[in-house]
């Protein structure tokens, strides 16, 4: 029983794409001997499809990418199992049905929909699907399959203390015969997320006694990385196959003599973070039409971060680092941003913005009268950058990346229409601290590009004498540590304060800034998710709201 896990990188939308994508991966399948290829959730149009799902059109064309699938696949000796949707044709609820397809020459043979719709983190699919009210057992080269989409295999009621959903499809479909359990999934990538899965799906094997085929997506689709990790397991819920992390892949397993192909995955958290950085920077730059970037390069460590990453996704020639000298920056800042471009070999431009910001404050100090300089004058300074940044953007196609980090955009350490200003903030969902270890990351793979200095200096936005972001917030490493139990973990600051041993001054100063702040994060850039929780769209507060703690 020779099965094929194609794990491919969809494009939300390009339906004829997605259909091509198939269709190659089938033909190479079935020259290599596979009997089944099974293809990601939602493989036809892409994950996550949102709102593109009210659209009447989209079924037209979704039948029609279908319809050329199942005509260039219908001479292989190959059933294809994937993942597309269905206009539901219920007489009240949603409009669309979640479907896992079986495709055998030429014609659908089998249709299961998705049960569990899961309405957590990131995803929204009650707001979409109408769920399914049964299944059935699929009949697949002679053996009995539970094949389910996605949630539906994730809910084993001896695996997790709490349950979302009161049914077990999975146990459901095994008491109705099943032997095999295929899943198709579109399962986002976080730390610690891959390790979680394996957990599960084990546990599930051993459970009930039965192998598992477990595949999923990868690629970066907007805020989401997905990581693939496809994987099948024996009954034992030992790993007999597997596929790569952060790439395409195309893996053989038999379960039923308990042996695949083991392909390499990243075992290092810290790496595979980086690895989903770039993948998730590199198709959301390819996917949204552009092919050149550009960045603010300061001599800090998280621009020297973004500025490898870009380099990494998208080729050294297509990224530019633009620095802007004001009056309060060091030429220390200057070398190390020059120093990094040359060892990457990246376009490197020099724009001081010191006569522009004079003549903003002539304009605006007759309104100012006799009011100090200020956080206003800092802002300025930012919003400056962000103008110039923008408009060589606009001059030369290329997408601006910002460069704030989490721990920075929790507590609102940036500027709005300043450094906040570009196309995908790469490392938004990044902590300053693990940003450090990014960058080590970052130095292994480009030996020295980042220079010791930049680790070594204190950080500091340089935007009046002696600055040091140390003036205005604690050490990162205790910040991060607050952020991570309030904005991951939703500890009230009382407890944070225990857990921690740190003041409740302190915490509820930061609690209060990560609040104030959610009306600059509702207007920044998209940016990759790499954490449990990060800001955007599975993080929903309202902006003008009083709840305190």
């Amino acid at each position: 029983m020779r099965i094929a896990i194609g794990q491919i990188n969809t494009t939300v939308g390009d339906l004829a794409g997605n259909a091509d994508l198939m269709i190659r991966v089938a033909h190479q399948a079935a020259r290599r001997g596979a009997r089944l290829v099974v293809f990601p959730e939602l493989a036809v149009v892409g994950y996550p499809p949102r709102d593109l799902l009210e659209k009447p059109s989209l079924y037209e064309q979704v039948l029609e990418a279908e319809q050329r699938l199942a005509a260039e696949t219908a001479a292989l000796d190959l059933i294809l199992v994937y993942g597309t949707v269905r206009p539901s044709n219920a007489s009240s609820g949603k409009r669309a049905v979640n479907i896992a397809a079986v495709l055998e020459r030429g014609r659908i043979i089998f249709e299961q929909a998705k049960m569990l719709l899961p309405t957590y983190d990131v995803f929204d699919e009650g707001r979409y699907f109408l769920p399914a009210d049964k299944q059935e057992v699929c009949r697949l080269l002679g053996v009995n399959v539970a094949l389910t989409v996605c949630e539906d295999a994730w809910n084993d009621k001896q695996f997790w203390e709490r349950r979302l959903y009161a049914r077990d499809p999975v146990e459901e479909l095994v008491n109705a015969g099943a032997r095999l359990l295929v899943t198709i999934n579109a399962s986002p990538f976080h730390m610690g997320k891959r390790e979680l899965r394996r957990q599960i799906f084990s546990a599930t094997a051993r459970r009930h006694g039965i192998p598992v085929i477990y595949v999923n997506q990868v690629g970066g689709n907007d805020q989401l990385v997905f990581d693939g990790s496809s994987f099948a397991m024996n009954a034992a819920g030992e790993v007999i196959a597997s596929a790569a992390s952060f790439a395409e892949d195309l893996v053989f397993v038999d379960p039923i003599a308990g042996a695949g192909d083991l392909h390499e995955n990243f075992s290092d958290a810290c790496e595979s973070v980086y690895e989903a950085l770039v993948l998730g920077t590199r198709d959301y730059i390819r996917k949204c039409g552009f092919r050149q970037v550009l960045l603010g390069m300061s001599g800090g460590i998280d621009s020297s971060l973004v500025a490898v990453l870009a380099a990494d996704a998208v080729g050294p020639e297509n990224v530019t680092g633009v620095a802007m000298p004001g009056p309060y920056s060091s030429e220390a800042s200057l070398r190390d941003a020059r120093a990094l471009a040359s060892k990457l070999g990246i376009r490197f431009e020099v724009v001081p913005i010191n006569s522009v910001f004079d003549c903003f404050l002539g304009v605006l100090d007759p309104l100012f009268g006799n009011l100090p300089r200020d956080v206003t004058e800092e802002n300025l300074q930012a919003r400056i950058r962000g103008v110039i940044l923008m408009s060589l953007s606009n001059k030369w196609g290329a997408m601006v990346l910002t460069t704030g980090n989490k721990s920075e955009l929790a507590v609102g350490y940036c500027t709005l229409y300043g450094d906040m200003a570009g196309g995908l903030a790469v490392i938004s969902d990044v902590p300053k601290t693990l940003v450090y270890e990014l960058a080590r990351v970052a130095n292994r793979r480009h030996p020295d590009a980042i220079p010791e200095s930049v680790f070594a200096k204190p950080p500091s936005a340089e935007l009046r004498p002696n600055q040091k972001d140390s003036d205005s917030l604690p050490p990162y490493e205790t910040l991060d540590a607050i952020l991570r139990l309030y904005v991951e973990e939703y500890l009230p600051p009382r407890q944070i304060a225990e857990a921690l041993n740190l003041p409740l001054e302190l915490v509820r100063d930061v609690v209060n800034k990560v609040d104030r702040n959610e009306y600059k994060r509702q207007q920044a850039a998209p940016g990759l998710k790499v954490t449990t929780k990060a800001f955007g769209m599975g993080r929903r507060f309202p902006i003008a709201q009083r709840f305190s703690q």
